[in-house]
């Protein structure tokens, strides 16, 4: 038996050390954010279904010399939910509009470090959108005016609880609450791209989604 078989194997047994996942609350923002992008492509779909039906309907209407006076304004608001929806839902697949003029001529490294302060710029507009909608939709107002929104206007001169839309007569706060809701998902999808840009998580696929990974555009 030569020397070399008496030396101790210390590789034997040996297991590489796992690399430690994302933390909890990492972990939590990523779901959420998977949640919301679910939901988002949903209605994304039938906003898309929707606004063809409309257009659709006003053409053979319009033909027929009978038209319908409220489906301009449906198709109206189908538009801006839509552009609210899919803006969020793009932001989380990275399919939103980037200047890479600057970023080109960095280093990997600072090129990182860019896109990461970029995302954290868009989490504090969400954060800032969010504020916001706060001071002007005035929940806690409204609340205690006992939700009577023409006590509300009386007293704050605030009336986007009284007013109403042209033709559908609908009232308008319930088509604004689309900014709100689009501050939150905006700020759960956004942190989530800088937690994947700091490595603090792997990057997301979307398999409901034409793209291969969470690297999209920019």
């Amino acid at each position: 038996m030569s020397a070399a078989t008496n030396l101790p194997d210390n590789s034997r047994g040996r297991s590489a050390s796992p690399e430690p996942g994302p933390s909890a609350l990492v972990r939590v923002v990523i779901a959420i954010s998977a949640i919301v992008l679910r939901i988002e492509r949903l209605i994304i779909i039938l906003l898309m279904a929707l606004l063809l039906g409309l257009i659709l309907l006003n053409v053979v209407t319009r033909y027929a010399g009978s038209s319908l006076y409220w489906v301009d304004e449906s198709a109206v608001f189908s538009v801006v939910w839509l552009a609210f929806i899919g803006g969020s839902a793009m932001t989380r697949l990275r399919l939103d509009f980037a200047m890479t003029l600057l970023t080109d001529k960095l280093s990997p490294l600072w090129a990182r470090r860019a896109k990461v302060a970029a995302g954290g710029c868009v989490v504090g507009f969400a954060v800032a959108l969010a504020a916001m909608c706060v001071l002007w939709l005035d929940p806690i107002g409204i609340a205690q005016a006992g939700f009577d929104a023409k006590k509300l206007a009386a007293a704050s001169f605030n009336f986007v609880y009284t007013e109403r839309t042209q033709t559908l007569n609908w009232p308008t706060w319930v088509l604004y609450l689309v900014v709100p809701i689009f501050s939150v998902t905006l700020f759960f999808h956004a942190l989530a791209n800088v937690l994947e840009d700091l490595r603090l998580a792997p990057a997301a696929r979307f398999p409901g989604f034409k793209i291969g990974n969470s690297q999209g555009i920019n």
